[in-house]
Protein backbone atom coordinates (compact mmCIF):
# COMPACT_ATOMS: atom_id res chain seq x y z
CA UNK A 1 0.00 0.00 0.00
CA UNK A 2 1.26 3.44 -0.74
CA UNK A 3 1.84 5.90 1.84
CA UNK A 4 2.49 9.66 1.60
CA UNK A 5 4.45 11.56 4.46
CA UNK A 6 2.71 14.74 4.68
CA UNK A 7 4.30 15.72 8.50
CA UNK A 8 7.31 14.82 10.44
CA UNK A 9 7.92 12.25 12.93
CA UNK A 10 9.34 14.25 15.52
CA UNK A 11 8.15 17.43 17.44
CA UNK A 12 11.56 18.24 18.33
CA UNK A 13 15.26 18.14 17.47
CA UNK A 14 15.99 17.23 21.52
CA UNK A 15 14.69 13.81 20.61
CA UNK A 16 16.53 13.34 17.45
CA UNK A 17 19.21 11.07 18.36
CA UNK A 18 21.22 8.23 17.72
CA UNK A 19 19.77 4.68 18.90
CA UNK A 20 16.63 5.20 19.28
CA UNK A 21 13.46 6.58 16.70
CA UNK A 22 9.70 6.83 16.88
CA UNK A 23 8.78 3.47 14.75
CA UNK A 24 12.03 0.85 15.89
CA UNK A 25 11.88 -2.36 13.47
CA UNK A 26 11.71 -5.75 15.26
CA UNK A 27 13.99 -8.45 13.79
CA UNK A 28 13.17 -12.05 13.94
CA UNK A 29 15.28 -12.96 16.63
CA UNK A 30 14.25 -10.22 18.94
CA UNK A 31 17.14 -7.58 18.09
CA UNK A 32 15.14 -4.38 17.80
CA UNK A 33 17.22 -1.63 15.76
CA UNK A 34 16.07 1.55 16.63
CA UNK A 35 14.54 0.38 19.91
CA UNK A 36 17.52 2.25 21.98
CA UNK A 37 20.69 0.43 21.37
CA UNK A 38 23.36 1.84 18.59
CA UNK A 39 24.39 -1.80 16.73
CA UNK A 40 27.32 -2.28 14.57
CA UNK A 41 26.64 -3.06 10.85
CA UNK A 42 29.84 -4.68 8.86
CA UNK A 43 30.09 -4.89 5.51
CA UNK A 44 32.98 -6.57 3.66
CA UNK A 45 34.35 -7.82 0.19
CA UNK A 46 36.56 -9.99 -1.45
CA UNK A 47 40.49 -9.02 -1.46
CA UNK A 48 41.62 -8.40 -5.34
CA UNK A 49 40.16 -11.63 -7.33
CA UNK A 50 38.18 -12.25 -10.18
CA UNK A 51 35.65 -14.61 -9.58
CA UNK A 52 35.16 -17.38 -12.32
CA UNK A 53 33.50 -20.58 -11.98
CA UNK A 54 37.44 -21.61 -11.64
CA UNK A 55 37.91 -19.03 -8.25
CA UNK A 56 34.07 -20.02 -7.11
CA UNK A 57 35.53 -22.45 -4.46
CA UNK A 58 38.33 -20.17 -3.61
CA UNK A 59 35.56 -16.98 -3.16
CA UNK A 60 33.62 -18.68 -0.91
CA UNK A 61 36.25 -20.39 1.53
CA UNK A 62 37.34 -16.48 1.74
CA UNK A 63 33.68 -15.60 3.14
CA UNK A 64 33.78 -18.12 5.34
CA UNK A 65 36.94 -16.97 6.96
CA UNK A 66 35.03 -13.20 7.17
CA UNK A 67 32.29 -14.49 9.42
CA UNK A 68 34.03 -16.58 11.23
CA UNK A 69 36.55 -13.16 12.03
CA UNK A 70 34.00 -10.74 12.62
CA UNK A 71 31.98 -12.40 14.87
CA UNK A 72 34.40 -13.76 17.06
CA UNK A 73 35.15 -10.45 17.12
CA UNK A 74 32.11 -9.45 17.91
CA UNK A 75 32.01 -12.61 20.68
CA UNK A 76 35.27 -11.97 22.07
CA UNK A 77 34.34 -7.86 22.73
CA UNK A 78 31.25 -8.42 24.27
CA UNK A 79 28.92 -7.12 21.64
CA UNK A 80 25.40 -6.97 22.24
CA UNK A 81 24.46 -8.21 18.29
CA UNK A 82 25.14 -6.08 15.27
CA UNK A 83 24.22 -6.30 11.50
CA UNK A 84 25.84 -8.48 8.84
CA UNK A 85 25.55 -6.67 5.34
CA UNK A 86 26.26 -8.63 2.51
CA UNK A 87 26.52 -6.58 -0.59
CA UNK A 88 26.69 -8.60 -3.72
CA UNK A 89 29.87 -8.06 -6.34
CA UNK A 90 28.11 -8.07 -9.78
CA UNK A 91 29.37 -11.43 -10.24
CA UNK A 92 27.40 -12.88 -7.55
CA UNK A 93 23.89 -11.41 -8.79
CA UNK A 94 25.12 -12.18 -12.27
CA UNK A 95 25.16 -15.54 -11.40
CA UNK A 96 22.11 -15.90 -8.78
CA UNK A 97 23.42 -19.62 -6.96
CA UNK A 98 26.81 -18.47 -6.49
CA UNK A 99 25.14 -15.20 -4.30
CA UNK A 100 22.59 -17.41 -3.03
CA UNK A 101 25.46 -19.79 -1.72
CA UNK A 102 27.96 -17.00 -0.10
CA UNK A 103 24.37 -16.04 1.19
CA UNK A 104 24.26 -19.43 3.23
CA UNK A 105 27.63 -19.25 4.59
CA UNK A 106 26.99 -16.07 5.96
CA UNK A 107 23.46 -17.00 7.78
CA UNK A 108 24.25 -20.35 8.60
CA UNK A 109 27.81 -18.86 10.54
CA UNK A 110 25.55 -16.45 12.47
CA UNK A 111 23.10 -18.86 13.43
CA UNK A 112 26.29 -21.08 14.77
CA UNK A 113 27.08 -17.94 16.82
CA UNK A 114 24.01 -17.47 18.25
CA UNK A 115 22.95 -21.16 19.42
CA UNK A 116 26.84 -21.23 20.73
CA UNK A 117 27.18 -18.00 22.54
CA UNK A 118 23.91 -16.04 22.29
CA UNK A 119 25.59 -13.69 19.88
CA UNK A 120 22.65 -12.19 18.10
CA UNK A 121 22.93 -11.24 14.66
CA UNK A 122 20.86 -9.98 11.64
CA UNK A 123 22.05 -10.26 8.04
CA UNK A 124 21.17 -7.26 5.50
CA UNK A 125 20.77 -8.56 1.74
CA UNK A 126 22.55 -6.19 -0.86
CA UNK A 127 22.53 -7.47 -4.50
CA UNK A 128 23.63 -5.43 -6.99
CA UNK A 129 22.05 -3.50 -9.13
CA UNK A 130 23.09 -4.91 -12.61
CA UNK A 131 20.37 -3.80 -14.44
CA UNK A 132 22.75 -0.64 -15.26
CA UNK A 133 25.12 -2.90 -16.83
CA UNK A 134 22.66 -3.09 -20.16
CA UNK A 135 23.66 -0.23 -22.36
CA UNK A 136 21.27 1.57 -22.21
CA UNK A 137 20.18 0.55 -18.87
CA UNK A 138 17.19 -1.81 -19.10
CA UNK A 139 15.16 -1.81 -15.97
CA UNK A 140 12.05 -3.47 -15.86
CA UNK A 141 13.09 -6.80 -17.63
CA UNK A 142 15.42 -8.77 -18.96
CA UNK A 143 17.87 -11.24 -17.59
CA UNK A 144 19.73 -8.69 -14.95
CA UNK A 145 16.14 -7.93 -14.13
CA UNK A 146 15.13 -11.23 -13.15
CA UNK A 147 18.46 -12.14 -11.79
CA UNK A 148 17.90 -9.28 -8.99
CA UNK A 149 14.49 -10.82 -8.28
CA UNK A 150 15.84 -14.30 -7.86
CA UNK A 151 18.13 -13.52 -5.43
CA UNK A 152 16.27 -11.34 -3.36
CA UNK A 153 13.43 -13.65 -2.95
CA UNK A 154 15.74 -16.86 -2.41
CA UNK A 155 18.35 -15.19 -0.05
CA UNK A 156 14.89 -14.24 1.94
CA UNK A 157 13.13 -17.49 1.64
CA UNK A 158 16.49 -18.92 2.89
CA UNK A 159 16.89 -16.46 6.09
CA UNK A 160 18.12 -12.90 4.99
CA UNK A 161 16.57 -10.45 7.83
CA UNK A 162 16.84 -7.07 5.99
CA UNK A 163 16.33 -6.21 1.38
CA UNK A 164 18.13 -3.30 0.80
CA UNK A 165 19.83 -2.10 -2.46
CA UNK A 166 21.82 0.82 -4.20
CA UNK A 167 19.05 1.67 -6.76
CA UNK A 168 20.86 2.58 -10.02
CA UNK A 169 17.94 4.65 -11.97
CA UNK A 170 19.15 7.40 -13.71
CA UNK A 171 22.58 6.94 -12.86
CA UNK A 172 23.16 6.51 -16.74
CA UNK A 173 22.05 10.72 -17.21
CA UNK A 174 23.51 11.93 -14.01
CA UNK A 175 27.07 10.57 -14.41
CA UNK A 176 27.05 13.32 -16.68
CA UNK A 177 25.50 15.76 -14.54
CA UNK A 178 27.72 14.83 -11.48
CA UNK A 179 31.25 15.75 -13.39
CA UNK A 180 29.78 19.16 -14.98
CA UNK A 181 28.09 20.23 -11.98
CA UNK A 182 24.97 20.50 -13.48
CA UNK A 183 22.10 20.74 -10.77
CA UNK A 184 19.63 20.61 -13.63
CA UNK A 185 19.84 17.78 -15.19
CA UNK A 186 20.88 15.87 -11.53
CA UNK A 187 17.44 17.01 -10.83
CA UNK A 188 15.86 15.07 -13.91
CA UNK A 189 17.92 11.99 -12.50
CA UNK A 190 16.98 11.86 -8.95
CA UNK A 191 13.61 13.64 -8.75
CA UNK A 192 12.32 12.32 -12.14
CA UNK A 193 13.85 8.82 -13.42
CA UNK A 194 15.27 7.73 -10.24
CA UNK A 195 12.04 8.03 -8.30
CA UNK A 196 9.86 6.58 -10.60
CA UNK A 197 11.93 3.80 -10.84
CA UNK A 198 12.23 3.66 -7.00
CA UNK A 199 8.37 3.06 -7.34
CA UNK A 200 8.75 -0.02 -9.48
CA UNK A 201 11.40 -1.23 -7.78
CA UNK A 202 10.57 -0.84 -4.07
CA UNK A 203 7.25 -2.25 -4.84
CA UNK A 204 8.30 -5.67 -5.88
CA UNK A 205 11.16 -5.17 -2.96
CA UNK A 206 8.53 -4.99 -0.68
CA UNK A 207 5.96 -7.66 -2.16
CA UNK A 208 9.28 -10.17 -1.58
CA UNK A 209 9.64 -8.99 1.80
CA UNK A 210 5.71 -9.24 2.94
CA UNK A 211 5.89 -13.23 1.24
CA UNK A 212 8.82 -14.36 2.96
CA UNK A 213 8.75 -12.37 6.35
CA UNK A 214 11.94 -10.58 5.41
CA UNK A 215 11.93 -6.64 6.56
CA UNK A 216 12.06 -4.09 3.34
CA UNK A 217 14.74 -1.94 4.29
CA UNK A 218 15.81 0.93 2.37
CA UNK A 219 18.03 2.31 -0.59
CA UNK A 220 20.67 4.40 -1.26
CA UNK A 221 21.80 7.27 -3.54
CA UNK A 222 25.55 6.06 -3.41
CA UNK A 223 25.99 6.19 -7.16
CA UNK A 224 24.44 9.91 -7.37
CA UNK A 225 25.09 12.04 -3.82
CA UNK A 226 28.22 9.92 -2.53
CA UNK A 227 29.91 9.99 -6.11
CA UNK A 228 29.67 13.80 -6.12
CA UNK A 229 30.96 13.99 -2.44
CA UNK A 230 34.05 11.61 -3.63
CA UNK A 231 34.27 14.06 -6.63
CA UNK A 232 34.29 16.91 -4.32
CA UNK A 233 37.23 15.44 -1.77
CA UNK A 234 39.73 15.24 -4.59
CA UNK A 235 38.96 19.25 -5.87
CA UNK A 236 37.12 18.06 -8.97
CA UNK A 237 33.94 19.59 -8.56
CA UNK A 238 32.21 22.40 -6.15
CA UNK A 239 31.88 21.23 -2.22
CA UNK A 240 28.68 23.19 -2.38
CA UNK A 241 27.17 21.39 -5.49
CA UNK A 242 28.40 17.58 -3.63
CA UNK A 243 26.47 19.37 -0.19
CA UNK A 244 22.97 20.42 -2.24
CA UNK A 245 23.05 16.73 -3.72
CA UNK A 246 23.08 15.24 -0.58
CA UNK A 247 19.72 17.10 0.19
CA UNK A 248 18.59 16.44 -3.86
CA UNK A 249 18.94 12.78 -3.32
CA UNK A 250 16.45 13.09 -0.35
CA UNK A 251 12.77 12.75 -2.27
CA UNK A 252 14.19 9.88 -4.29
CA UNK A 253 15.14 7.85 -1.07
CA UNK A 254 11.70 8.48 0.55
CA UNK A 255 10.15 6.98 -2.32
CA UNK A 256 10.92 3.76 -0.81
CA UNK A 257 9.47 4.21 2.26
CA UNK A 258 6.42 5.19 0.82
CA UNK A 259 6.39 2.17 -1.07
CA UNK A 260 6.67 -0.45 1.76
CA UNK A 261 10.24 -0.15 3.41
CA UNK A 262 10.56 0.57 7.24
CA UNK A 263 14.27 0.86 7.07
CA UNK A 264 16.93 0.55 8.82
CA UNK A 265 17.76 2.30 5.60
CA UNK A 266 20.93 1.84 3.86
CA UNK A 267 24.44 2.91 5.69
CA UNK A 268 26.38 4.80 2.58
CA UNK A 269 22.58 6.99 2.32
CA UNK A 270 23.40 9.69 4.09
CA UNK A 271 19.78 11.70 2.61
CA UNK A 272 18.48 8.85 5.53
CA UNK A 273 19.19 12.13 8.04
CA UNK A 274 16.11 14.04 6.41
CA UNK A 275 14.31 10.20 6.15
CA UNK A 276 14.46 9.69 9.67
CA UNK A 277 13.28 13.00 10.67
CA UNK A 278 10.26 12.54 8.23
CA UNK A 279 9.38 8.85 8.71
CA UNK A 280 10.76 7.64 12.40
CA UNK A 281 12.32 4.92 10.60
CA UNK A 282 15.59 3.66 11.97
CA UNK A 283 19.03 4.51 9.78
CA UNK A 284 22.39 3.10 9.16
CA UNK A 285 24.84 5.66 8.87
CA UNK A 286 28.65 5.65 7.95
CA UNK A 287 31.38 8.21 9.26
CA UNK A 288 35.15 8.05 10.42
CA UNK A 289 35.37 4.30 10.61
CA UNK A 290 34.87 4.07 6.84
CA UNK A 291 37.94 6.14 5.71
CA UNK A 292 39.03 2.10 4.56
CA UNK A 293 36.53 2.64 1.79
CA UNK A 294 36.49 6.39 1.33
CA UNK A 295 37.03 9.94 2.83
CA UNK A 296 34.68 12.40 4.05
CA UNK A 297 34.46 15.34 5.28
CA UNK A 298 31.53 13.76 7.83
CA UNK A 299 33.25 11.46 10.27
CA UNK A 300 31.26 12.57 13.19
CA UNK A 301 28.06 13.90 12.79
CA UNK A 302 27.12 11.44 10.48
CA UNK A 303 26.45 9.27 14.07
CA UNK A 304 24.14 11.96 15.38
CA UNK A 305 21.15 10.20 14.66
CA UNK A 306 22.71 6.70 13.75
CA UNK A 307 20.80 3.42 14.63
CA UNK A 308 23.09 1.19 13.02
CA UNK A 309 26.85 2.48 12.61
CA UNK A 310 28.72 1.00 9.57
CA UNK A 311 32.03 0.50 7.77
CA UNK A 312 30.73 0.88 4.62
CA UNK A 313 32.89 -2.20 3.19
CA UNK A 314 36.39 -3.34 3.69
CA UNK A 315 38.39 -5.98 1.81
CA UNK A 316 39.62 -8.98 3.60
CA UNK A 317 43.04 -7.73 3.72
CA UNK A 318 45.98 -9.00 6.01
CA UNK A 319 47.38 -5.83 8.46
CA UNK A 320 49.94 -5.80 11.16
CA UNK A 321 47.14 -6.74 14.02
CA UNK A 322 45.09 -9.06 11.88
CA UNK A 323 42.44 -9.22 9.04
CA UNK A 324 40.62 -5.40 8.02
CA UNK A 325 37.71 -7.11 8.18
CA UNK A 326 37.89 -7.75 11.73
CA UNK A 327 39.51 -4.40 12.17
CA UNK A 328 37.05 -2.84 10.91
CA UNK A 329 34.33 -4.67 13.44
CA UNK A 330 36.19 -3.32 16.03
CA UNK A 331 36.66 -0.34 15.28
CA UNK A 332 33.21 -0.44 15.21
CA UNK A 333 31.93 -2.23 18.19
CA UNK A 334 34.44 0.65 20.10
CA UNK A 335 32.00 3.66 18.79
CA UNK A 336 28.76 2.02 19.73
CA UNK A 337 29.78 1.11 22.96
CA UNK A 338 30.54 5.28 23.55
CA UNK A 339 27.45 6.09 22.21
CA UNK A 340 25.66 3.03 23.87
CA UNK A 341 27.13 4.11 27.57
CA UNK A 342 26.64 7.89 26.79
CA UNK A 343 22.91 7.23 26.28
CA UNK A 344 22.69 4.87 29.65
CA UNK A 345 24.16 7.57 31.48
CA UNK A 346 21.71 10.34 30.00
CA UNK A 347 24.53 12.11 28.14
CA UNK A 348 23.41 11.12 24.84
CA UNK A 349 22.39 14.52 23.38
CA UNK A 350 25.17 16.31 24.49
CA UNK A 351 27.15 13.23 22.77
CA UNK A 352 25.30 13.92 19.71
CA UNK A 353 25.63 17.59 19.95
CA UNK A 354 29.49 17.63 20.38
CA UNK A 355 29.67 14.91 17.10
CA UNK A 356 27.40 17.84 14.95
CA UNK A 357 29.81 20.62 16.50
CA UNK A 358 32.51 18.76 15.80
CA UNK A 359 32.14 18.78 12.21
CA UNK A 360 29.69 20.89 10.95
CA UNK A 361 30.66 24.40 10.18
CA UNK A 362 33.88 23.03 8.27
CA UNK A 363 32.21 21.66 5.25
CA UNK A 364 28.79 22.29 3.70
CA UNK A 365 28.34 18.65 3.48
CA UNK A 366 28.23 18.59 7.01
CA UNK A 367 26.52 21.60 7.70
CA UNK A 368 23.43 20.28 5.49
CA UNK A 369 22.92 17.33 7.68
CA UNK A 370 23.08 19.11 11.05
CA UNK A 371 19.42 17.85 13.11
CA UNK A 372 17.79 21.58 12.68
CA UNK A 373 18.82 21.66 9.64
CA UNK A 374 17.84 18.31 8.45
CA UNK A 375 14.51 19.34 10.21
CA UNK A 376 14.20 22.50 7.93
CA UNK A 377 14.73 20.17 4.74
CA UNK A 378 13.04 17.11 5.74
CA UNK A 379 9.66 19.97 6.40
CA UNK A 380 10.41 21.54 2.84
CA UNK A 381 9.99 17.91 1.59
CA UNK A 382 6.28 16.52 2.81
CA UNK A 383 5.16 20.10 1.75
CA UNK A 384 4.19 18.68 -1.52
CA UNK A 385 3.14 14.97 -2.35
CA UNK A 386 5.10 14.23 -5.74
CA UNK A 387 8.94 13.73 -5.85
CA UNK A 388 9.85 15.73 -9.21
CA UNK A 389 8.34 19.09 -6.96
CA UNK A 390 9.91 17.93 -3.88
CA UNK A 391 13.35 17.49 -5.36
CA UNK A 392 13.08 21.30 -6.96
CA UNK A 393 12.11 22.63 -3.70
CA UNK A 394 14.65 20.92 -1.56
CA UNK A 395 17.16 22.17 -3.99
CA UNK A 396 16.39 25.43 -3.62
CA UNK A 397 16.04 25.22 0.01
CA UNK A 398 19.56 23.77 0.70
CA UNK A 399 21.25 26.38 -1.67
CA UNK A 400 19.27 29.24 0.03
CA UNK A 401 20.70 27.45 3.61
CA UNK A 402 23.65 26.92 2.29
CA UNK A 403 24.71 30.40 1.55
CA UNK A 404 22.96 32.16 4.12
CA UNK A 405 25.67 30.48 6.65
CA UNK A 406 28.01 31.21 4.27
CA UNK A 407 27.42 34.87 4.17
CA UNK A 408 27.13 34.98 7.92
CA UNK A 409 30.51 33.44 8.08
CA UNK A 410 29.24 30.77 10.06
CA UNK A 411 30.05 28.62 7.35
CA UNK A 412 33.71 27.84 6.78
CA UNK A 413 33.94 28.31 2.62
CA UNK A 414 36.73 28.69 0.15
CA UNK A 415 36.38 31.97 -2.01
CA UNK A 416 35.98 30.67 -5.20
CA UNK A 417 32.96 28.09 -3.89
CA UNK A 418 30.88 31.87 -3.58
CA UNK A 419 30.22 31.60 -7.27
CA UNK A 420 28.18 28.25 -7.49
CA UNK A 421 25.44 30.08 -5.64
CA UNK A 422 24.42 32.15 -8.24
CA UNK A 423 25.21 29.45 -11.26
CA UNK A 424 23.41 26.77 -9.61
CA UNK A 425 20.48 29.07 -8.27
CA UNK A 426 20.12 29.57 -12.33
CA UNK A 427 20.06 26.15 -13.05
CA UNK A 428 17.47 25.39 -10.56
CA UNK A 429 15.07 28.39 -11.64
CA UNK A 430 15.65 27.33 -15.29
CA UNK A 431 13.06 23.95 -14.56
CA UNK A 432 9.67 24.35 -14.81
CA UNK A 433 6.78 23.69 -12.19
CA UNK A 434 5.23 21.40 -14.16
CA UNK A 435 7.01 17.92 -14.73
CA UNK A 436 5.71 16.63 -18.13
CA UNK A 437 6.95 20.05 -19.32
CA UNK A 438 10.53 19.52 -17.76
CA UNK A 439 10.41 16.09 -19.12
CA UNK A 440 9.69 17.06 -22.66
CA UNK A 441 12.52 19.50 -22.34
CA UNK A 442 15.12 16.88 -21.09
CA UNK A 443 13.94 14.40 -23.53
CA UNK A 444 15.61 17.27 -26.26
CA UNK A 445 18.48 18.00 -24.19
CA UNK A 446 19.65 15.01 -23.71
CA UNK A 447 21.49 12.44 -26.16
CA UNK A 448 18.64 9.34 -25.93
CA UNK A 449 20.88 6.87 -26.82
CA UNK A 450 22.33 6.96 -23.29
CA UNK A 451 18.86 6.15 -21.55
CA UNK A 452 15.70 4.44 -22.91
CA UNK A 453 12.56 7.31 -20.88
CA UNK A 454 10.16 4.41 -21.84
CA UNK A 455 11.97 2.29 -18.73
CA UNK A 456 10.49 5.49 -16.77
CA UNK A 457 7.59 7.11 -17.47
CA UNK A 458 4.99 4.70 -16.19
CA UNK A 459 5.03 3.11 -13.03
Amino acid sequence: MKTTFTQLAYKSTDTFIYGSCPKPVKCKNGMIIGGGIVYPEVNFTLPSISVTNDTLTDALAIYQDIINGVLLKARDLHAPGLVIEYETLPEFTYNPSWGINVHRILRDTMYEFETKYGLKSVLRMTPNDVREFNRPPVMRSGRYWENMLEIFEKTARDGADILSIESTGGKEINDAAVVNADLRTAVFALGVLGARDMEFLWTHISDIAEATGAISGGDSACGFANTAMVLAERKFIPKVYAAVMRAVAAPRALVALENGAVGPGKDCAYENVYLKAITGTPIAMEGRTAACAHFSPIGNIAAAAADLWSNESVQHIKLLSGFATAVSTEQLIYDCRLMNTAAEKGIALAIRDTLVESDCYLDPQAYIMRPDIAFRIAAEIVKTPDAFSRTVNTARLALDILKQAADSGELNLEEKEYKCFDILRTQIDEIPDDEEKFIAEMSKELDDSKYLLREYITC
